[in-house]
């Protein structure tokens, strides 16, 4: 995460920049004239705040609670000061033999983060994160910090759209080649493929490229070690040369933190993904793009003709490569018509309507505001933390309901569930199931038992508990919904201009060969 030097004691001089200082007039934010998109209108998260002094624990508890790998922390003040990520979990803490008990998360937080405004252009945003080669990107409104941006998510929904515009034969290809054919002659179309989507990733790797590599034997810090000494955020685990699975800075945070195992001895085998998807160094870069995509994992193992673990990339790696190449093989020409494709493209690529698995729900329900701790704490209970959880279940009508209750009573939480699902028999209190880890039904009947049951919950990185009703007529059951998945807003994303413009240009046109392809 990249570093600013100092941070204004005032919420009034809160720049984009991130430094403290009042931008030049020529860094202020453009207004968003209709072909330029801003921040506030890229697909966002909502942002996890807590004080700085949390303890490491408590802050990976409500970490993969919320399912997330990046909290940002506030000091006294209730200012931004800094960012913790999972990969600064296992370096800092894991790696270094912390106690995370102990250990506030102040003393391993990358502090005063580049953040940026809500009204900041969206390309500038993306720009500022793969040149400083960081996934998070705070996002501040009039001192108040409403959002984080993931760079990934945008890569992937704008996938996912064109993906699926593809499938269904949209007019998106045709719109796209049609700017293809009107702006550009078919020799720079020709040039540009070859220089972005048929070169493996062997071209991205350089002689010194390393991978972390580990055996089933070992412990999560010694994972934890290599992963810092070579400064990557995921370990191969190996055996007998042959790859057996992946560990990944996310892994350790959600599967070991998280559930207060000691990474000392916790052993990898035990919280590895096995067998992981891997690419061979004659991967496109392209196809190594769709495969992360498709299988949804930020980290991919490459292996050489002998199936030796070489390199294991990720995501943001793999743009920064990708716009490297352009950089060093553009002219400005190749810019300004590469530009011109790019805005054509994403505007129809995000006017599609996305995947019917696609999240479609907002994750930002309201603005976090960083004034006073009464607006934190009431923070803290509507995402889910201090005494108060998030519970859902389906009504014998079908309907999904979700909401927060508090975690100490069980009266009250079948009180609400009552109060959702309207008069049945009389006034009947149902039976409140819970499915564990195990597959077996527990009844949530005292409070001793609703605590174990939201502990259950957030140890499992829950984001919500899944209830089954169950009523004296067996005929009024009710068992949740099988849909587990977070509804978020559709957003929109347009990046214009420059050469950042044009590897983004040149990967989402790939995507459509790559289709194409697929499909002869």
């Amino acid at each position: 995460m990249k570093k600013t030097t100092k941070r204004s004691s005032k919420k009034s001089h809160l720049t984009e920049n991130g430094n403290g200082v009042p931008p030049s007039p020529s860094s202020q934010p453009q207004p968003d004239d209709g072909g330029e998109r801003t921040v506030k209108k890229v697909k966002l998260s909502k942002a996890l705040t807590i004080p700085d002094g949390t303890t490491v624990s408590e802050a990976c508890r409500r970490m993969a609670a919320r399912r997330v790998d990046a909290v940002l922390l506030t000091d006294s003040s209730a200012l931004l000061s800094g960012i913790l990520t999972d990969k600064d979990v296992a370096t800092r803490v894991v790696a270094e033999g912390l106690l995370p008990d102990e250990t506030t998360v102040s003393k391993v937080m990358t502090r005063n983060p580049i953040f940026v405004t809500s009204d900041t252009l969206a390309i500038d945003a993306l720009q500022k994160m793969i040149q400083g080669k960081f996934r998070h990107l705070p996002v501040v409104e009039n001192g108040e910090v409403i959002a984080i941006l993931d760079i990934t998510k945008c890569l992937y929904d704008a996938i996912a759209r064109v993906e699926k515009a593809s499938k269904q034969g949209s007019a998106i290809a045709a719109a796209a080649e049609g700017v293809e054919n009107q702006r550009a002659p078919n020799a720079f179309i020709d040039t540009l493929r070859e220089r972005m989507f048929k070169p493996s990733l062997s071209t991205i790797l350089g002689e010194n490229t390393k991978v972390a590599i580990t055996s089933v034997s070992d412990s999560v810090h010694v994972a934890a070690k290599r992963m810092q000494e070579l400064r990557v955020s995921s370990a191969v685990i190996v055996t007998e040369s042959k790859i057996k699975g992946i560990l990944t800075s996310k892994d350790i945070l959600m599967r070991v933190m998280a559930r207060n195992l000691s990474p000392d001895l916790t052993l990898v085998e035990k919280v590895m993904t096995p067998n992981p998807e891997c690419a061979s160094v004659e991967t496109t870069i392209l196809d190594a793009l769709h495969m992360m995509h498709d299988g949804k994992f930020l980290n991919l193992p490459v292996v050489d003709k002998d199936g030796n673990a070489v390199a294991c990339v990720d995501v943001l790696q793999i743009t920064h490569a990708a716009i490297s190449l352009v950089e060093s093989s553009s002219s400005g020409n190749v810019n300004d018509v590469a530009g011109t494709i790019m805005q054509k493209f994403w505007d129809s690529a995000f006017a599609l309507e996305p995947p019917e698995d696609y999240d479609t729900n907002s994750e930002i329900s309201g603005q976090l505001t960083l004034d006073g701790a009464d607006t934190t704490k009431s923070m803290y209970q509507s995402a889910g933390f201090g005494n108060s959880f998030t519970f859902k279940f389906e009504d014998l009508n079908g309907q999904v309901h979700r909401f927060n209750c508090g975690s100490e009573h069980q009266d009250e939480l079948v009180s609400a569930v009552m109060q959702k699902i309207g008069p049945v028999n009389d006034g009947e209190r149902p039976t409140l199931l819970y499915e564990d880890d195990e597959g077996d039904k527990i009844i949530i009947s005292t409070n001793n038992d609703l605590a174990a049951a939201v502990s259950y919950a957030r140890s499992a990185g829950l984001k919500a508990l899944k209830l089954d009703l169950v009523f004296a007529d067996s005929s009024k059951q009710i068992k949740p919904n099988t849909d587990t998945a977070t509804k978020q807003k559709t957003s929109v994303v347009s990046l214009r201009s420059g050469i950042f413009a044009g590897a983004v240009v040149l990967t989402s046109i790939g995507i459509l060969v790559y289709l194409k392809r697929a499909k002869q």
